[in-house]
């Protein structure tokens, strides 16, 4: 159940957002652009390929797969300076948040 949650969340979260974005960041684009750019970031699970194995329900995302990493986090951080990439620092953001609340619900 809990892995069900957090996969619908990464959609759910994302669409919840986007409204906003789409108000204060370019009310000429649609709130499904902001939706899509964002749930797209999930493909930053990629990382998880390179684990053994590849999915383990009882490990933490966080600090283990590269991707998922501090560093990582922190050039995420920096993504949201430049306004071109913002959208998806903000999706990337998003996911290791929720990736973090995965954890904590361990």
């Amino acid at each position: 159940m809990r892995s069900l949650f957090h996969i619908v969340a990464h959609f759910l979260v994302p669409a919840a957002i986007a409204p906003w974005m789409s108000k204060y960041m370019n009310p000429e684009k649609d709130w499904k652009y902001y939706w899509l750019i964002m749930s797209a970031t999930i493909a930053i699970d990629l990382d998880h390929l390179l684990a053994t194995p590849i999915y383990d329900p009882g490990r933490c995302s966080i600090g283990f797969h590269p991707l998922h990493s501090v560093w990582a986090i922190g050039g995420y951080v920096l993504l949201l300076i430049p306004g071109k990439t913002r959208v998806i620092a903000v999706g990337l953001l998003v996911h290791m948040m929720l990736d973090g609340i995965d954890c904590i619900m361990m």
